[in-house]
């Protein structure tokens, strides 16, 4: 009995925990609000699901529990039993899957006219690259990179001239203006993830990934390298900072392009 009423508690528990929990999601800054809806409806097919184990293994404590003259019966196959756990465990497992793909599909769909930056990780710091006037990106190869061109942008590509190129500092952003992520790695794996974005991918190196948000709140968030990515992987920090588009204009008109860079430091 005790043992029933102890699973019992905590099947409930759980559940009145998790509603009244202090601790929850960091109050998103884009439009990927679809991933927490995604992530809500997980919790709640596989709270259900839990619950009903828990509670059912409780009913099964109670009552089958031992008593004198009892004797256990032995019942190796139930056809009927295993065909409704397959068919309820197909449609819970659908059930998750589905909303699942659909952001997903929604994810790796990038509206026409976002536009393209690059984010470039390495051990262990963060640079980017942003469209120049032409707002077209340059190309980059590995071949180029050096300490003087450190994302190996392709000297002899005209749409890389006057790419922005901002290493170790600060990535600005404009607030309600999709963007397109390209990410790349010069070294090993990396993920550039800001949790109020709720868009992160892999860095792979020797790839390009990509992903795409519209930030839709101004501020000052911080970004994490979420792939163990050797020794120096915890203070693998930075800052994204969205802000208006006359305040991000005026940022941007301070800084210096791939071409100003080969020349060398103002």
């Amino acid at each position: 009995m005790a043992v029933a009423l102890i699973m019992v508690l905590v099947g409930i528990g759980s559940v009145v925990f998790h509603l009244m929990s202090p601790w929850w999601w960091t109050p998103i800054a884009s439009n990927w609000h679809y991933i927490d809806d995604t992530i809500t409806i997980t919790f709640w097919i596989t709270g259900a699901v839990f619950v009903a184990v828990v509670l059912f293994m409780a009913y099964c404590v109670f009552r089958f529990r031992h008593q004198p003259g009892r004797k256990a019966a032995y019942e190796p196959e139930n056809k009927r039993l295993e065909w409704w756990l397959t068919i309820a465990t197909a449609v819970g497992v659908a059930a998750m899957l589905a909303p699942g793909l659909y952001v997903w599909h929604q994810f790796i769909t990038v509206p026409a006219g976002a536009t393209e930056i690059e984010i470039v990780g390495q051990q262990w710091r963060w640079s980017y690259r942003l469209p120049g006037a032409d707002g077209r990106l340059g190309t980059s190869e590995v071949r180029h990179i050096s300490p003087d061109n450190p994302l190996g942008i392709s000297p002899n590509d005209p749409n890389g001239r006057d790419d922005v190129v901002i290493d170790t500092d600060d990535l600005h952003l404009p607030i309600g203006r999709p963007v397109k992520v390209l990410l790349r790695s010069i070294d090993v794996l990396h993920n550039f993830y800001v949790p109020e974005f709720r868009a992160k991918m892999d860095m792979v190196p020797g790839s390009v990934t990509f992903f795409w948000f519209t930030p839709t709140r101004t501020g000052t968030f911080e970004a994490l390298c979420a792939e163990l990515c050797g020794v120096g992987h915890a203070i693998m920090r930075g800052r994204v900072v969205v802000q208006t588009e006359a305040e991000y204009q005026a940022w941007l008109g301070g800084q210096r392009t791939f071409a100003q860079v080969e020349n060398g430091p103002r």
